[in-house]
């Protein structure tokens, strides 16, 4: 056990103060049951609906859910994804240093920092606070920034920005203490850039760890009773193709409506759709348009019910652009995990590097995304046999014990006492 005090700095972590789950709020929970002491700092604004805590005086309030503290940091309202947001993103960055200085006046200085992406800023104040307080800083990459910005043609590789962005990445990964990808192959990165020590660069692999997403399995199991939705189509007798997430370009969700349409005369098959997103309005118009009466879009749903939701599936969709992300790396979406824990079968409709559905055997994946690949991956799906059936979704449920968050705190644990040790040596 241990009483070591663990900063965790998420800008967007407001979103699990509200649902009592997700990433940091499961890595606190669990490192309160070893005894850590883990406060977790993020912005007063919530990102998806842009709620927001309201902040009296100061650049600083603190709240508690579950035994965790939160410290929300004071950020500026913005909407969409333009200037705004940027500059949303340098107020964190810009308050994180003095609210933390305050906040170590009253409670103490932290004995380790976990900053967390996903835009850089937050890594970056992570790793000059832990200077000032002479501490370890581990660097959490849960995108690889800025490679994802120039795969949506945001920014130019070879422009000013791109290289300035570039140099900026490169920094932190040579400043962190340690640094936690979510992605098996993120690594594979810092090679082909050949910033790996043993290419003659200056980031050391070996403080290069792997840490996924994943699922609270026991939370997971007790929702499915406890958050029942009250959803006619989930009741019925017919094959549930269901798709939970965002519905925007990298998630490639008409490709859906186009395997539907192929698949409109079986009317033992439907499309069920839960999420939100800037294409949902031009999908609803298709689906209309087009009569495709065997597609239902059922909006955002609450976290807590999606256990539920996908308990009543009959199949899973992960669907993605091929073009818009690199899938060579692997893969952390949280719905994977959620979809394995609801141990039914997973299509993906692209196939991934250091793949977990091919490592776990838990279901299909498509090297073309075809809306008729797509259909006949469904058909086979429906088609195979009760035991075949069974068989891939207990690989699913079993698999997903791999990455319940007890696991993953375990690791991330592992994580901390090597950064410490190394730290108390230097």
């Amino acid at each position: 056990m241990s009483d070591k005090k663990v900063w965790i700095m998420n800008h967007y972590s407001i979103g699990s103060y509200f649902s009592k789950g997700g990433r940091h709020y499961w890595f606190a929970s669990n490192l309160m049951k070893n005894g850590y002491k883990p406060t977790i700092f993020c912005s007063n604004i919530r990102h998806i609906d842009r709620s927001t805590i309201l902040i009296p005086k100061g650049k600083y309030t603190i709240g508690e859910v579950d035994g965790i503290p939160y410290v929300f940091v004071k950020t500026v309202p913005y909407n969409g994804n333009g200037l705004q947001r940027l500059k949303n993103m340098f107020v964190f960055y810009k308050n994180l240093l003095p609210v933390a200085l305050q906040y170590s006046n009253k409670y103490g200085k932290p004995d380790i920092i976990l900053a967390s992406s996903v835009h850089p800023l937050t890594l970056v104040a992570g790793i000059k606070i832990a200077k000032k307080f002479n501490v370890p800083c581990i660097c959490e990459v849960r995108d690889l920034w800025p490679e994802s910005i120039f795969a949506f043609d945001k920014a130019k590789e070879k422009s000013i920005i791109g290289k300035i962005l570039i140099a900026g990445e490169h920094w932190i990964y040579k400043n962190a203490d340690a640094l936690i990808f979510t992605k098996e192959g993120d690594t594979d990165y810092i090679k082909e850039k050949k910033w790996d020590t043993k290419q003659g660069g200056n980031i050391n692999l070996d403080k290069a760890y792997y840490i996924n997403n994943g699922v609270d399995i026991e939370a997971f199991n007790n929702s499915i009773y406890t958050n029942v939705i009250d959803d006619i189509d989930l009741e019925t007798e017919k094959f549930n193709v269901v798709y939970v997430g965002a519905i925007r370009p990298v998630n490639n969700v008409g490709n859906i409506l186009d395997a539907a349409k192929l698949l409109k005369d079986n009317k033992d098959i439907q499309f069920l759709i839960y999420g939100d997103g800037n294409q949902k309005e031009m999908l609803e118009k298709r689906i209309a348009d087009e009569g495709l009466t065997n597609v239902k879009m059922k909006g955002f749903v609450n976290k807590q019910y999606i256990p539920y939701i996908l308990s009543k599936s009959s199949v899973n969709i992960l669907n993605y652009s091929n073009t818009q992300y690199n899938w060579s790396r692997g893969n952390s979406s949280n719905k994977l995990f959620e979809y394995m824990a609801s141990g039914k079968p997973i299509i993906s409709t692209v196939k991934m590097g250091y793949s977990i559905i091919e490592k776990y055997k838990c279901g299909i994946e498509l090297e073309d995304s075809s809306p008729q690949d797509l259909v006949e991956a469904i058909l086979k799906v429906k088609n195979m046999s009760k035991e075949e059936n069974q068989k891939i979704g207990y690989n699913a449920k079993n698999g997903a014990l791999d990455f319940d968050f007890n696991v993953l705190t375990d690791k991330l644990i592992n994580v901390i006492n090597i950064v410490m040790e190394g730290n108390k040596n230097d």
